[in-house]
């Protein structure tokens, strides 16, 4: 690697930290600006941007969804809109790379507070950065939302309440 790097150590995990992340996160932040911008009048939300990979096996990948679903002609609305305006204002470095655009699966990750609350009534399984009640890894029924602090009921009649900056990963469990 070439280029400065950082490195740090950070609740137990190491990371490295160089020009070309910070790039990528640039790159992620301007993307998910021009996948609002598209997708707003279609009521399209960005629900992730990643930037996978290196030289010609670079993956942009972007999640999108709607209220009531999306649909294979809302992910062909945004990848070519998007496509139009990447290649036109060249946001992502480099000569190649591949653009896809998806929905985000029937375990959609929770990571906004608007999530939290449209989901209400939903299985989740929820990763905390530090234990509550001698635990890290929930799962339940999202039970409630409010002021930043989300409601599980990992069985009914109990629920445990965190703050949703105590969150690391949280998704929507499918129910069969």
């Amino acid at each position: 690697m070439s280029g400065p790097q950082a490195h740090f150590f950070v609740g137990g995990r190491f990371y490295w930290w160089s020009m070309s992340t910070r790039r990528n996160v640039e790159v992620i932040q301007r993307v998910t600006e021009i996948v609002e911008g598209v997708g707003k009048a279609q009521g399209i939300e960005v629900v992730d941007v990643e930037l996978l990979g290196a030289g010609k096996n670079r993956v942009l990948r972007i999640y999108v969804d709607k209220q009531d679903g999306i649909t294979l002609a809302d992910c062909e609305f945004v990848s070519h809109r998007v496509s139009d305006v990447l290649d036109t204002e060249d946001v992502v470095p480099g000569s190649s790379y591949t653009l896809e655009v998806s929905s985000p699966g029937v375990d959609r990750k929770l990571s906004k507070p608007q999530d939290f609350q449209r989901f209400l009534g939903k299985k989740a399984r929820i990763v905390l950065r530090e234990p509550v009640e001698n635990q890290r890894r929930w799962e339940g029924r999202l039970a409630g939302f409010s002021d930043g602090v989300v409601t599980l009921e990992p069985t009914p009649g109990r629920s445990i309440q965190f703050a949703i900056e105590q969150i690391e990963k949280a998704n929507l469990k499918f129910e069969w």
